[in-house]
């Protein structure tokens, strides 16, 4: 399901020739580790064994593209070279620098088979909200929500095989904490994913228009480490979950307002604005009122090691921290309400964004995505209230003015108590004494 791999194949099929797969491991990415490296690794074992079965061999290259991806290419005589999307700054980088050091006659072709409708082609420039992209992107759908065609067999061989994987090799490769455990709820890899996304249809759609902002209740996909990794396609979700329309109609619009159109505003906005993870991002509105409001004196004040330990005066945000902690997920209402309460509680919005995207980046399965530094997304498979949605007002209007917040949506405890039973929460996820 990777319109990226689809067409590789095609043009190598047209060609006549041999069709590889290539992933080039970093060393360290962001603040990425052992939790992450470990599902992205065990996915890929999944992903090495198929090309196997198709006849593609698969490489798994240690170090940055730049270094090791152009070499492979002269070495193997490779006549063209695909890749797929990001629009984040490193992958795009990335991109940039093999583009430079590849031979000039070997063709470079980006895909976007990490949206439904590619990000370029959804809006020409930065969306201001949800509703200025929602219809531009519902235009398109039945354009690019089709169902994928199949990868076949290859016909055409490589004329020596891919060298074997000494996976044990490739984790000692990474300079990353091993401190962060892997988690057990989550299987790594592509059936594992799509076994969650069938238990969603027959467990949880039913009551995802209904609960899915209750912490306490199963109603969430749970979809997001699979999707974040490309291990299950958002596009095979939705085909998926859409033909049960006629049964859960509330449920699967409001799963498809999440997983595309927030989870694509997300992507819209990193892709047009390079500040997409710094206060400077910020509507001019949301900029003046945090700069107004700067000053203002906190109720209290925690250094980073405190939040990180959910060692706070707030029992429901430490049970939220602790549950990001040991799951790798928190649930997405409470995310909103622990970033605005990370502003509340350090010495200015600089800091309570670098914090807010520091500890999302190192617990959250599905971190270091677009939609972690601005969604506000409950699910859709990214279980989000972004970093810059929550403490920058991205995304969002401005409010009644008040202390510290300005005129950004302010969220309270008293606020959570009236929405889901905070007690239970508290109980499931506090400190363990």
């Amino acid at each position: 399901d990777n319109w990226a791999f689809l067409y590789a194949q095609r043009l190598a099929l047209k060609q006549e020739l041999p069709l590889h797969v290539c992933f080039c491991l970093v060393p360290k990415f962001l603040d990425a580790t052992i939790r992450h490296y470990g599902f992205m690794l065990k996915g890929l074992q999944e992903v090495a064994e198929e090309c196997a079965e198709l006849n593609i061999p698969f490489h798994l290259l240690l170090g940055y593209a730049k270094d090791v991806l152009p070499a492979f290419v002269v070495e193997r005589g490779v006549g063209g070279l695909v890749t797929d999307f990001c629009p984040l700054r490193l992958p795009r980088q990335w991109v940039e620098n093999v583009r430079e050091r590849l031979p000039e006659d070997v063709p470079f072709a980006q895909v976007d088979a990490h949206n439904i409708v590619p990000c370029w082609v959804a809006s020409p420039k930065q969306e201001y909200s949800a509703r200025t992209i929602r219809g531009k992107i519902h235009a398109q759908l039945p354009e690019f929500l089709t169902e994928f065609p199949p990868i076949i067999r290859h016909p055409y061989a490589p004329s020596c095989p891919a060298e074997p994987i000494a996976w044990e090799a490739c984790y000692s490769s990474l300079q990353v904490d091993h401190t962060v455990k892997e988690v057990e709820w989550a299987t790594p890899g592509t059936s594992a994913g799509l076994a969650v996304l069938q238990s969603f249809i027959t467990e949880r759609l039913k009551s995802f228009s209904s609960h899915r902002n209750d912490p306490n209740k199963a109603a969430l996909s749970n979809l997001s480490p699979w999707f974040h990794f490309g291990q299950v396609s958002t596009q095979r979700a939705i085909l998926e979950v859409q033909k049960h329309r006629g049964k859960y109609k509330e449920s699967v619009d409001a799963f498809v307002e999440e997983a595309v159109v927030r989870r694509e505003l997300a992507e819209n906005f990193c892709y047009y604005n390079e500040n997409y993870d710094s206060v400077q991002g910020a509507y001019d509105w949301a900029q003046t009122t945090l700069k107004l409001h700067a000053k203002d004196k906190r109720p209290f004040l925690y250094k980073l090691q405190e939040l990180e330990q959910g060692t706070t005066h707030d029992p429901l945000w430490n049970a939220a921290q602790l549950q990001m902690v040991r799951e790798g997920k928190m649930h997405g209402f409470l995310r909103m309400y622990w970033a605005k309460k990370i502003l509340e509680w350090t010495r200015s919005p600089e800091e309570a964004l670098q914090f807010a995207i520091y500890l999302n980046d190192r617990y959250e399965l599905d971190g270091r995505d677009p939609n972690g530094y601005v969604g506000k997304l409950q699910d859709g498979g990214m279980g989000w209230g972004g970093c810059l949605w929550s403490i920058c007002g991205i995304h969002d209007q401005g409010w009644a003015e008040r202390a510290i917040f300005g005129k950004i949506r302010y969220m309270n405890y008293a606020g959570c108590k009236r929405k889901f039973d905070v007690d239970q929460f508290e109980r499931r996820y506090g400190p363990r004494t």
